[in-house]
């Protein structure tokens, strides 16, 4: 009976593993009645290039922070289809190091792949690369403040 389980285990354990591929995921976990599984993998090792920033950092120069997001919305950039989007939930910081200079600025041409700014996702630094070329014509985050998935973080025209 314990072989036939750790058959079935290996099995689930390699699909949720090419689940993870395939998603770019770094955890998923699943629970089968009694049965219950986690898979996690570390991210790339150039992930952790930077140390986390201290929670009193200062911020980012204030031509690199937006307003809060409780400013009246004009013309929103954060409904423009250039927005560059959070992959993920966390803190965004936008320099390596507390008091270091900025990823970007507005108005800042960056090419495609150019880091934009960081997000610490438990205890891990990820890099965010700029999907395309162009000029940064808004930055939407508050350096040292929590992002969510899909929220818009820069606009690059």
């Amino acid at each position: 009976m314990s072989t036939r389980k750790s058959e079935i285990d290996r099995e689930l354990i390699r699909e949720l593993a090419g689940i993870l591929n395939e998603t770019n995921l770094t955890e998923i976990e699943v629970e089968l009645n009694d049965l219950k599984v986690r898979v996690s993998r570390q991210a790339p090792a150039a992930v952790h290039a930077y140390a986390a920033p201290a929670a009193t950092a200062a911020p980012v120069a204030a031509a690199a922070v937006a307003a809060p997001a409780t400013s009246a919305p004009a013309a929103s950039p954060r409904d423009s289809k250039n927005a560059v989007t959070s992959p993920m939930v966390g803190t965004a910081y936008g320099a390596p190091a507390p008091g270091a200079k900025a990823f970007i600025e507005v108005g800042q041409a960056v090419k495609e792949g150019q880091t934009l700014l960081i997000i610490e996702a438990m205890k891990t630094m990820n890099q965010i690369p700029s999907p395309r070329s162009g000029t940064v014509t808004a930055i939407l985050f508050e350096d040292g403040r929590p992002v969510e998935f899909g929220e818009p973080l820069v606009v690059i025209e």
